[in-house]
């Protein structure tokens, strides 16, 4: 375990660098033309986008830094060297990387959405290839209920690969598009960086103690650099994240879920997450009109975030399109006005969705609702992963 605590130093003083830098390069990225303006203030200031490089930067920076360490007894005894650990930490560290830099390209070149989905399948490609070559496993188990009719376990052999590169593209975009106000995107991250940490810890003391440890040693200096970002990103924000810290953080929680084997796990602790994607795929494919911006409306009036709307002209309206108006509307999900040419209802994001559901908030409320309730999704997910899960695997652990 001394590796853990000299990674631990490591990380509180890459906390501290980051924490001391990023003031310092402000005026740099606004110079550099990378600058946004916050739409839910009255203010028009100018704020730095993309400090998200920063905090990745160093994050990589402190990983490199710790590799001589956990490797040094290898490095000494060439014979003994753990070749494939190391190639592990490499092909992650070289994932997250690539993340980092087309991330910094979308904040600069605004790339388009499709590229968005093809940037994170090409970059999980070192990891997919490192888990074939030292595991090669794309057998799960069954539920017992299932077992009668489908076995013990089933082998979906390519399939496997593909699930595995979906799960990098939804984690790096998951985060992205829940998004806009002050503190979202860090405090997501942070509250799921620490689920996992907090399950890792569980898990050290079983047999797949060195995948939990090897997902420690990436997610301590992650999270000591992004509390870091938090401190300046939170409500009233100095600083803009980026599409670069969103691509970073998805591609890490990917990165941990795949090569320490417990995938399913971390998409459970991106439930909301998924309730956002699921409840934004109507207007992310179109079938709903779906502006540029889907943030919430602010009122200088009463300093309060609205949900904000979109309209649809009802002679453009398919099928498709009716039918999914009328069971969002019949299940609550969207504020709907009708009038005779057209029909206004509220952005689906999950965001706009707590608006209407509890009414006009300010923005740090607004934010501090939203990451209770990813906490208590959490709690959820270590149900699931625990009690439920040893009832429906039959297993203790």
């Amino acid at each position: 375990m001394w590796s853990l605590i000299v990674l631990l130093v490591l990380s509180f003083v890459a906390y501290l660098f980051t924490d001391e830098l990023i003031p310092k390069l402000k005026e740099l990225f606004i110079k550099a033309g990378l600058f946004g303006v916050d739409l839910c203030k009255p203010t028009k200031n100018k704020i730095p986008e993309a400090v998200g490089v920063v905090s990745g930067c160093i994050f990589l920076v402190t990983c490199f830094l710790f590799i001589p360490i956990v490797f040094g007894n290898g490095l000494m005894d060439t014979a003994h060297f753990p070749h494939n650990e190391f190639a592990e930490l490499l092909a992650a560290l070289l994932s997250i990387c690539c993340m980092l830099l087309l991330g910094f390209a979308d904040d600069v070149l605004d790339l388009r959405w499709r590229y968005k989905l093809l940037l994170p399948t090409i970059a999980s490609l070192p990891l997919l290839v490192v888990y074939y070559v030292n595991f090669n496993s794309t057998t799960f188990i069954v539920p017992w209920p299932l077992r009668p009719w489908l076995g013990l376990s089933i082998n979906i052999g390519f399939l496997y690969y593909v699930y595995m590169g979906m799960l990098a593209v939804f984690c790096t975009n998951a985060i992205n598009i829940l998004a806009g106000i002050n503190g979202l995107e860090v405090g997501q991250s942070v509250v799921i960086s620490l689920s996992i940490v907090i399950f890792n810890a569980i898990e050290l003391s079983g047999d797949q103690y060195k995948a939990h440890l090897f997902s420690l040693h990436i997610m301590i200096p992650y999270i000591a650099t992004t509390f870091a970002l938090l401190k300046h990103n939170w409500y009233p924000s100095r600083v803009f994240v980026g599409d670069t810290f969103c691509y970073v953080s998805g591609m890490t929680f990917a990165v941990v879920g795949i090569l320490s084997h417990f995938s399913k796990t971390v998409l459970l602790f991106f439930i909301p997450q998924i309730i956002n994607f699921l409840y934004s795929v109507p207007q992310l494919f179109h079938l709903v009109p779906c502006p540029r911006h889907r943030l919430p409306k602010y009122s200088a009036e009463t300093d309060l975030l609205q949900p904000s709307k979109t309209v649809i002209v009802k002679r453009d309206m398919n099928i498709l399109t009716k039918v999914i108006v009328e069971v969002a509307s019949l299940l609550r999900l969207v504020d709907v006005r009708e009038d005779n040419d057209s029909i206004v209802m509220n952005n689906m994001t999950l965001i706009n969705l707590f608006l209407v559901k509890f009414g006009p908030m300010s923005e740090v409320r607004l934010t501090k609702s939203l990451l209770l309730f990813q906490i208590f999704c959490s709690c959820i997910a270590f149900t699931v992963r625990y009690p439920m899960a040893s009832y429906f695997y039959n297993i203790n652990n």
